[in-house]
C-alpha cells in the first residue's frame, strides 16, 4: 500500500509547480528584437507563440518556463538574456500580484503584499523581505531542486524587482548590492551597469539589497478602492503553493548552503521548520539519508560547474563546500571515475560523463 507521504509526493509531481503566463509579457517582441526564433524558444515548452499576447491568462509549468529562458539564451547567443529581458520588464506587468503592489497605500504595504502574494504568481518559490546589516534585502529563489539550471530566471527576476523598487522609490533608486546563487558567469560588467551596484555570485540566495527608506511614503499610484478590490480577488483566486516534496526541499536547502561548507543538518532542519529527528525519519521514509542528499547535490552541481570553462577547478571545489582541492578531486574520481580536469575536458568536447 502506498504511504500517505508517497501519495502526496506523487500528486505534487504530477501537477508540477506553475507560473502565471503573464511572466512572458513582452517576450515575443524582445525575442524578435534580438533575432531569436520564438517557435524554437517556446515550442519545447508547449507554448504556441502565435497565440501569446499581453492579455494571455493561465499558467505553465515553472520548470518549462525556466528551461525556456535558458534555451532563449542559447538560441539567441545572448548570454545575459535573462538580465536584459528583466531590465525592460515594466513594473506594471506583474499581473494581479503586481497590480496589488502598485495600488497599495504605502511602499511598505506594497512590498509586504508583493512578498506575501508572490506564490499566486509563481509556485515552489520563495520571496522574502528581511533586514540584515543595516540593509533591506528583497530575496528570491526557486525551492524546487529539480529545476536545476536557472541562472536566466534569477537574473531576469532580480532585474524585475529593481524595476518595481524604482517605481516605488523613484527612477534614482540604486541598490547597495545584488546577490545571485549561480557562479560568476565570467563577465559581470553588464550586471553592475544594470544595477549600479556591486554584484556578488555564488551566494545562498538571489537578492537585491538597499538602504531602508521611508516605507510609509505613499506609492505613486496608491488607490485604496482598487487595492481593496484586488486583494479580495487575490483571496478568491489563491492558487496552491506548489508544495515541493520534502526530499527536494532538503536538496534545495543544501544547495543554498554549500558555498559556506558542508551544511549541518540542524541548519537545514531549522530552515524547513522541523526537528532534526523528524527530518531524518522523513528522509528515511523517502529512501534517502542526509549524507546521500549532500553527495547528490555536490555531484550534480559538479557536472554543471565543470561545463563552465571560466571557473577554475579550485573555485568549483569551494562552491561545492570543499575547503581544499584534494577532497573534491577524490570525490570526482568516486563519482565519475576521473579527476575533475578530465571530466571537464570530456564535458567541453561533448563526451558524456556518467
Amino acid at each position: 500500500m502506498m504511504s500517505r507521504l508517497a501519495e502526496q509526493t506523487q500528486a505534487e509531481q504530477s501537477r508540477g509547480a506553475q507560473v502565471a503566463l503573464v511572466a512572458t509579457l513582452g517576450l515575443l517582441p524582445f525575442l524578435d528584437e534580438i533575432g531569436a526564433d520564438a517557435g524554437r524558444v517556446m515550442g519545447p515548452a508547449g507554448i504556441d507563440a502565435s497565440r501569446l499576447n499581453g492579455a494571455s491568462e493561465g499558467s505553465l509549468a515553472l520548470s518549462a518556463y525556466v528551461d525556456m529562458m535558458e534555451r532563449a539564451a542559447k538560441i539567441s547567443r545572448c548570454d545575459n538574456f535573462g538580465l536584459r529581458y528583466g531590465r525592460q520588464f515594466p513594473a506594471s506587468s506583474h499581473g494581479l500580484v503586481g497590480d496589488i503592489a502598485l495600488a497599495a497605500p504605502t511602499i511598505g504595504a506594497a512590498l509586504r503584499q508583493f512578498v506575501d502574494l508572490f506564490p499566486l504568481h509563481q509556485e515552489a518559490s520563495q520571496v522574502g523581505l528581511r533586514a540584515e546589516g543595516g540593509l533591506l534585502r528583497l530575496e528570491y529563489r526557486i525551492l524546487d531542486w529539480r529545476i536545476f539550471d536557472r541562472r536566466q530566471d534569477a537574473e531576469l527576476t532580480i532585474a524585475m524587482f529593481q524595476n518595481l523598487l524604482r517605481h516605488a522609490f523613484g527612477p534614482g533608486f540604486v541598490p547597495e548590492e545584488v546577490h545571485f546563487e549561480h557562479p560568476n558567469p565570467g563577465h559581470c560588467g553588464e550586471h553592475e551597469e544594470t544595477f549600479g551596484a556591486p554584484v556578488y555570485f555564488g551566494q545562498c540566495t538571489n537578492a537585491i539589497a538597499f538602504r531602508p527608506r521611508d516605507l510609509n511614503r505613499a506609492m505613486p499610484g496608491a488607490d485604496a478602492g482598487k487595492f481593496s478590490r484586488l486583494l479580495a480577488e487575490a483571496c478568491m483566486r489563491r492558487l496552491p503553493r506548489g508544495a515541493v516534496p520534502l526530499a527536494e526541499r532538503v536538496r534545495g536547502e543544501i544547495r543554498a548552503r554549500l558555498p559556506d561548507g558542508y551544511p549541518p543538518m540542524e541548519e537545514v532542519a531549522d530552515a524547513l521548520g522541523v526537528a532534526r529527528w523528524t527530518l531524518q525519519r522523513r528522509l528515511g521514509e523517502a529512501g534517502l539519508s542526509y549524507s546521500d542528499a549532500v553527495q547528490q547535490v555536490r555531484q550534480a552541481l559538479a557536472l554543471s560547474y565543470l561545463s563552465l570553462p571560466h571557473l577554475s577547478i579550485s573555485s568549483i571545489g569551494q562552491l561545492l563546500g570543499y575547503a581544499e582541492l584534494s577532497p573534491f578531486s577524490r570525490a570526482c574520481r568516486r563519482w565519475f571515475g576521473a579527476p575533475p580536469e578530465q571530466v571537464r575536458a570530456e564535458r567541453l568536447c561533448g563526451k558524456k560523463t556518467v
